[in-house]
């Protein structure tokens, strides 16, 4: 159990699931303060989400509704867990997202374009808008944080001006995508059969995780990963060992930016929402993404589960009386887990004291044997070579 323990891996999801309990308890001591009488079935509202429902038919069908919010929000948490392996806190992920959106809805609204066109003007939006904080950063050396806001709102005013133009005549919002142009709807390939015909759900789902995966790949198995994240450790030694740290930084806030507007086309062109040209505040996605990023452990595969709980959760408070509690509760409990993801290397040293006292291997120790293992046999595989 305490060579278990030990992992690196296994203390990350040990510190994830303390965050997420921690977090849990003190929404729990929120709503007792509200009102202790229905804090129990408030608190277990939130975590039932779709589970309320009695029939399994709505069950499937609700379930389809948070993996379709679920899509767009994990596109934005790997676009901020990408970033920030370069050394980068990409806050401006909800402008870059907006941009994504305003690219997506004009070319399918306007332009009446396919969704993959769509798609594609989504991603390109979204990747200039962080290639802008790039160079901002890269060269004249401007705070990523400080263009990243002020794009935001950039962002969200310029898209408001750009779909006035499609939008409904009696209404703010803009038209219905599948009415105005069934092409630019994405494609369900038939998941929809398996969420009672949801017709929201659609490829972005599984685009989505298979993304994740590939980001895994590039971060870890590429050499253009190595760099980005050795620029993110050391960015003038990734300088002076030969790599182009400028590039590196506009290249990772253009990646980020991409994935965030991909994010938008994902949850828009499904048409299970509708932009609002009035709207005075950048929408939450892109900041929910920094919960679930954080919370998966800045890792790819983590940030998958990460993001479904985070909206799993968010979903969840819109079934509690509004007339009692808000529904914004459930975004208090993801901001308080976002507070506890700073205290993961408090948890993780405090795990390994406890296995140093009881006289077990610390994380560290863990690895540093298994680096030496590496080492030795890269060795003796060489010296085998050479007989």
């Amino acid at each position: 159990m305490r060579k278990l323990v030990a992992k690196p891996v296994v203390q990350s999801i040990l510190a994830a699931l303390l965050c997420i309990v921690f977090g849990l308890l003190l929404g729990y001591i929120v709503l007792l303060i509200i009102n202790p009488a229905g804090a129990s079935t408030a608190i277990v509202t939130i975590l039932k989400n779709y589970f309320t429902y009695p029939s399994a038919a709505a069950r499937g069908k609700y379930l389809g509704n948070t993996l379709v919010k679920a899509a767009p929000l994990l596109m934005c948490a790997l676009s901020i867990q990408f970033c920030y392996q370069a050394g980068l806190f990409n806050i401006g992920a909800a402008g870059q997202y907006v941009a994504g959106a305003g690219a997506a809805l004009f070319c399918a609204l306007q332009l009446h374009l396919h969704w993959s066109l769509c798609l594609l003007a989504a991603i390109l939006a979204g990747g200039i808008f962080g290639m802008a904080v790039g160079f901002l950063k890269a060269y004249l050396n401007v705070n990523e944080v400080i263009s990243g806001i002020m794009l935001n709102w950039i962002g969200l005013y310029t898209v408001n001006m750009l779909l006035s133009v499609v939008k409904e005549t009696a209404s703010p919002y803009t038209v219905n995508l599948a009415n105005a142009n069934p092409a630019a709807v994405l494609p369900t390939l038939g998941l929809d059969k398996l969420f009672s015909n949801n017709k929201y759900v659609t490829i972005a789902i599984p685009l989505s995780v298979i993304i994740a995966i590939l980001l895994k790949i590039l971060l870890s198995m590429t050499v253009f990963g190595y760099e980005i994240r050795a620029t993110g450790i050391a960015r003038d030694a990734a300088k002076y060992s030969g790599m182009r740290e400028k590039r590196n930084v506009i290249v990772s806030l253009f990646i980020g930016g991409a994935l965030a507007g991909m994010g938008a086309a994902f949850l828009y062109l499904t048409g299970y929402e509708q932009w609002s040209v009035t709207q005075s505040s950048v929408p939450g996605m892109g900041f929910n993404g920094i919960a679930a990023t954080f919370l998966g452990g800045l890792d790819p595969i983590g940030t998958v589960f990460a993001t479904y709980f985070i909206q799993h959760i968010t979903s969840g408070g819109s079934y509690l009386d509004k007339n009692i509690y808000p529904s914004q509760i459930s975004d208090l409990i993801s901001a308080i887990i976002i507070y506890l993801c700073g205290f993961v290397m408090f948890f993780k040293m405090y795990m390994n004291r406890i296995l140093k006292l009881s006289g077990g291997t610390t994380a560290v120790e863990e690895k540093k044997t298994a680096e030496e293992k590496k080492e030795t046999k890269a060795s003796e595989n060489g010296e085998g070579g050479n007989e």
